[in-house]
């Protein structure tokens, strides 16, 4: 089944030189024909019926295309080049229905619409099932508080590591986006305790009143920390010796990205993390806990924020004390997150850490 051939010269009728009125009427009548036959129809069928929804929702008005965005949202094989078209209207109230519900829309499209249209578009993507990493780092980086807040209420959306580093810092400022932060279970327990400590009491007290048992219980063990551990440690070892090496460098115009390098090739661990915490502005404790993590992640906001590649993230990888030998699948996943790390958001991260560490000092209380 496809267009009838009694409706064919109605449609070359209507497309050369119907009124408004009448376009609208034959969108509908298409739109309610394809709804009912999609599942039957093959790809031919589906090019057919893009071609002339296409050319009447064109030219017909809002309210006719935001009954046809409607009728096709929900439809797994619904005609794409109209669907695109209709997601990337300017008007809102036709791009919602599908920018929250259709399937057929591509990352590519998606993408490129997050990166272009307004606030109500984003907030419209940000509630998507299963919205991909690159799309949430976009709405992450251009979204405003109430997009931010529907993503992080967002179970399905997958977040990067670095995305919710960013959520994390603004979560401690908007107390509801961090009760919506703090609930999601791709949270680690690192970030957490970072989010429960920059947040207000009563932010605290929606944590707990909102979290399943887990989560309470792990809010409630940040919470009873005695007061001199809450601070971020400072560094185990003795980096003295390795600030004077990495300040002479310095001095001498000699410390930039091949001197952390060599300092990663040749095993030099404290002029390696001297050296970072020099060229990145962050505190040499900060660097130190970050190298003897379990991830990798802040080695590659650390080099991104710096405007480093891949192959110098790579060799302070090698030197990290806490992951231990990186396997090919890991350094894949690490190369594809480091590519999809924007310098924006690595800059926004690495500034997060800074304020934590000088708001959390004991020298500043």
């Amino acid at each position: 089944m496809s267009i009838p051939a009694s409706l064919a010269p109605e449609l070359e009728e209507v497309l050369q030189h119907g009124s408004s009125a009448r376009r609208a009427q034959t969108l509908k009548r298409l739109a309610i024909l394809f709804a009912e036959g999609a599942s039957r129809f093959n790809e031919d069928h589906i090019a057919l019926f893009d071609e002339v929804l296409c050319q009447l929702s064109r030219e017909a008005d809002a309210g006719a295309r935001v009954e046809l965005s409607h009728r096709i949202a929900t439809i797994p094989n619904a005609p794409p080049k109209v669907l695109a078209e209709l997601a990337s209207d300017d008007d809102i109230a036709v791009a919602q229905p599908l920018l929250k519900q259709s399937a057929r829309l591509r990352t590519a499209g998606l993408l490129e619409i997050a990166r272009s249209k307004g606030q109500a578009h984003l907030l419209a993507i940000s509630k998507r099932i299963g919205l991909p990493t690159p799309l949430t780092d976009t709405l992450i980086e251009r979204g405003n508080e109430e997009v931010l807040r529907s993503l992080a209420g967002n179970p399905s959306a997958e977040i990067s590591d670095a995305g919710l580093a960013v959520l994390v810092e603004k979560g401690g400022r908007d107390s509801a986006l961090g009760t919506k932060v703090a609930l999601r279970s791709d949270l680690s327990a690192s970030l957490l305790r970072v989010l429960v400590l920059a947040s207000s009491g009563p932010a605290r007290q929606r944590m707990l009143a909102l979290a399943e048992p887990g989560r309470q219980s792990e809010v409630r063990a940040i919470l009873a920390e005695p007061a001199d551990e809450k601070p971020i440690p400072a560094a185990a070892r003795d980096y003295k010796a390795a600030e004077r090496r990495v300040f002479e460098l310095r001095e001498a115009k000699k410390l930039d990205e091949a001197a952390v390098v060599e300092f990663a090739e040749n095993g030099q661990y404290e002029e390696l993390v001297a050296a970072l915490a020099s060229l990145c502005a962050v505190p040499v404790s900060v660097v130190d806990r970050l190298m003897a993590g379990e991830r990798v992640d802040p080695v590659l906001i650390l080099c991104k924020s710096a405007s480093w590649g891949w192959q110098t993230a790579r060799a302070i990888m090698s030197a990290m004390s806490g992951p231990g030998d990186l396997s090919s699948r890991d350094l894949d996943t690490a190369y594809a997150n480091f590519e999809r790390l924007s310098p924006t958001t690595a800059q926004r991260v690495m500034r997060f850490w800074q304020v934590q560490h000088w708001e959390q000092s004991p020298a500043s209380e």
